[in-house]
Formats: structure tokens, sequence, C-alpha cells
């Protein structure tokens, strides 16, 4: 996995940043660092005014595993064109069937958990997240969600997370069948998706050449080929492609 903040990957976010392009980011520990308490969740100003420019220069994106209320309500004011949430099923494929299940799994998995300490789930109306990152005793959570979701009736995707397991119901769509349909609905050639957990594998395997897929710290079981060095490092590679858009316009205005 190779940085793509050194100098010798130049070439390539220039091929990308004066394409036709979507630039597309996964919200918490992406374009937002990692916190215990998920409600407390933001952008540093650096990020926030960074983004701001990007949006100016460029279409963008955000495809978040939060709600796409949740998500977007961390992102007013910005010149964001796209909001995805639920990991790609909002808001285009948020349908009854699928707040059904999501329903039924929350009440079988309430009870599979019974009084598992520090274990909680989000129900994000659309998909679930069983997060366990204030547990005490993280090796019996573990345990204790792995038994209830074995008992769960319910088809359904399990990916894993940081300390949560993110719950889709079956046949609902992931973050790279949505970067597909923004890239469509934008009507770009190209796109530049930055993330940095196991539901943003959807989109780095996607194998799509004009996908540049950039994960925010190097994973050598990931399958994305490029990466930044930590979630910190996300405000350089902003501060790059900010750059790079004003430098294409220049040698466009000259030409």
């Amino acid at each position: 996995m190779i940085d793509v903040l050194l100098p010798q990957q130049g070439p390539i976010l220039e091929q990308y940043a004066w394409s036709n392009v979507l630039l597309a980011f996964d919200f918490d520990g992406t374009l937002s660092p990692i916190v215990t308490d998920r409600d407390a969740a933001g952008m540093r100003r650096t990020t926030h005014r960074l983004l701001a420019s990007l949006g100016e220069l460029y279409p963008c994106a955000v495809v978040s595993g939060r709600s796409r209320a949740d998500v977007s309500s961390r992102l007013e004011g910005l010149p964001i064109r796209f909001v995805v949430g639920n990991h790609g099923l909002e808001p285009n494929s948020a349908t009854p069937r699928f707040a059904r299940a999501a329903a039924k799994m929350r009440d079988e998995i309430l009870v599979g958990l019974g009084d598992a300490q520090g274990v909680e789930i989000e129900d994000k109306q659309f998909s679930l997240a069983i997060h366990y990152r204030k547990s005490r005793t993280k090796r019996a959570a573990k345990r204790a969600i792995l038994e209830a979701l074995a008992r769960c009736t319910v088809a359904h995707r399990v990916v894993t997370g940081k300390l949560v397991y993110n719950l889709l119901p079956d046949g609902a769509p992931h973050k790279g069948i949505a970067l597909r349909e923004l890239m469509r609905k934008a009507r770009v050639d190209t796109a530049i998706y930055v993330g940095d957990d196991v539901t943003d594998e959807d989109v780095f395997q996607l194998a799509d050449p004009g996908v540049l897929g950039i994960r925010v710290g190097a994973d050598a079981k990931s399958a994305a080929s490029y990466c930044v060095r930590d979630q910190r490092s996300v405000d350089r590679l902003l501060s790059r492609l900010v750059t790079l858009r004003a430098e294409a316009g220049t040698r466009s205005a000259r030409a």
C-alpha cells in the first residue's frame, strides 16, 4: 500500500484531480476523528474549511454508515452535492421492506443480547449497528454479540468495524454500488474515494481503473492500493486536491 501523499505519487493525484472526477468520503474516521461518544463526532475546523473549498471546485459526496439525516446534520452549510447514508441504502433504496427487516433484526438481537454490559444497538431504521466500544469486558461483549447474531432469523449481512458490528438486511446495496450510482448521477468518468473501515472495502474492491481508492491508515489486508498515514493526514490530502484543481484552472485559462 502506497502513501498517495508521497512526492513521487503526485502524478497519480494530478491525473484524477484534473479529470471529470467525483470526490467521495466516508465520515467517521475519515472526515471526522473516531471518538468514544459517536454523538459527539465532528470535523476539525481545518477539515470543515477545506471541504467547503473542495465543494466549490469538485462535485463532492459523503457516503456514511450513519443515517442520512444524522450525517447531513454534521455537514450543514457545506456545498456537498450528494449525501448517502446507511452504507448506501439511503436515499435510493430506503424502502419499507428494508425498514421492516431491520426492525425485526433489532427485536431479535435485543432479546439475544440480554443484559450484555456496555453493548448498544444503534437503530438507523434501515440498518443496525451494534457498538461495544464502551464495554469494560470487550471479549465477553463480542462473544454475546456473535451469539445473538447466530440466533437471528432475519437474513442479513454483517460488516465488522472498529468495535462495531454493522447489520444490513439481505439484498441491501453497499458503498461500492452507491458510488457507481453517484458517478452516473454526477456524469463523471472518475472518482476518488477516501475511507478508513471495513465497509469501505466494498469500494476498494471494485477494481475499477476509474476509481482511485485511498485508505486512511495502511492495512496490508485492504484492497486499496493507496493510503494516507492517519486521519489527521486527510487534511493534507484535501489541501492537495484544492491546489491541484486551482492549478488545472490556471492551465486551462492559459490554453
